[in-house]
């Protein structure tokens, strides 16, 4: 007799990009890393850190990077949590707020984590359906299922939802909504003041994408201080380590660094769509730090594969609302004038 779980045994486990090993020298532009290394004052703080002092637990609190990023912020720290990366505090709110059998929603398409988090619980899932035109064909105002995630700017699109249409959403909704917030740095527009206007909504972050430290995977949830005590009791507790929470406070207090990796991205994010434009592909506006294209003949699975073959790893779905495209990071101006280039002679 199995005793293992039969959800467990059914589910299919998420499937993060490749990640190939550093002796191939691929221009790596398929996880949406940032392509400059993190702020000078991050490696000089966990430099000064790896020492002695490895041998003593971490902070279980993370008061240091805690308290910057409320700073950062602007709220109480009673408001914000730190964790293992964003997929701690996603995961740990499925646990907090959705018991076996109950109903967790999303988008689709969307983070295909979310799924995966729930099944892992035992939940029901309801994925709410996107059109062709990015438009959502029910509206999930209804939804009385416990907890609903909203990744805005959208993963893999780039797209974002209006603040108005999160503002009425939190108030419809009977159970949470968290607004995944992993892409905000590269928009124009974020969700934080909602917060404090509805005691169901919380919205997380993460330090892989803006601030570099996709190596140290550092997140943190921005919410009503009942729901942070609720995730600070069931997360672990020593959840960041002392180097990641040095390196967290190093970035967050470095905001000069920060605005100017974020300003290139997007320069060279606009720039390099309109390249693609100008090649006939169909290029979806993003608000986050890759783009989501379609080349002419609508044949994602062969631009990837040509790209791959010239040592440029993007990400093709094989979601057949999305495997006519392909997501491309933006990575520095050199790399993209490379990919242009092997577009070019793609055709």
């Amino acid at each position: 007799m199995n005793p293992m779980r039969p959800n467990i045994a059914a589910m299919t486990a998420y499937v993060p990009g490749f990640q190939p090993p550093e002796s191939e020298r691929f221009i790596k532009l398929n996880t949406n890393e940032n392509p400059f290394p993190p702020s000078p004052k991050v490696i000089a703080a966990i430099l000064e850190e790896a020492g002695a002092a490895l041998r003593k637990y971490p902070d279980p609190k993370s008061l240091a990077p805690r308290l910057e990023a409320a700073r950062v912020y602007g709220f109480d720290p009673d408001w914000v949590i730190m964790a293992n990366g964003s997929d701690e505090v996603l995961n740990n709110l499925i646990r907090c707020f959705a018991a076996e059998g109950e109903e967790v929603g999303y988008v689709h398409p969307s983070y295909s984590y979310y799924l995966t988090l729930a099944q892992i619980q035992g939940a029901t899932v309801r994925p709410w359906q996107l059109s062709a035109d990015l438009q959502l064909r029910e509206s999930p105002a209804d939804f009385q299922g416990k907890i609903f995630f909203l990744a805005n700017p959208n993963a893999p699109f780039g797209f974002s939802f209006p603040l108005d249409f999160i503002d009425d959403l939190a108030g419809r909704l009977k159970g949470i909504l968290v607004v995944d917030e992993a892409y905000v740095d590269f928009c124009d527009e974020n969700s934080l003041e909602l917060v404090r206007g509805h005691d169901n909504l919380v919205v997380t972050r993460t330090l892989s994408k803006s601030y570099s430290l996709a190596g140290m995977r550092i997140g943190l949830a921005i919410g009503p201080p009942p729901i942070i005590a609720a995730l600070d009791k069931i997360r672990d507790h020593y959840n960041l380590d002392r180097l990641a929470q040095a390196a967290a406070t190093a970035a967050l207090k470095d905001q000069d660094y920060f605005r100017s990796c974020v300003a290139q991205i997007r320069a060279t994010r606009e720039w390099f769509r309109f390249e693609l434009l100008g090649l006939g592909y169909d290029v979806i506006p993003s608000q986050a730090n890759f783009l989501f294209c379609t080349p002419p003949d609508r044949d994602g699975a062969r631009v990837y594969q040509g790209l791959y073959d010239r040592k440029i790893l993007t990400r093709h779905f094989t979601d057949p609302f999305l495997r006519h495209g392909l997501r491309i990071s933006i990575g520095s101006h050199e790399e993209m004038e490379t990919t242009l280039a092997a577009l070019r002679a793609l055709g």
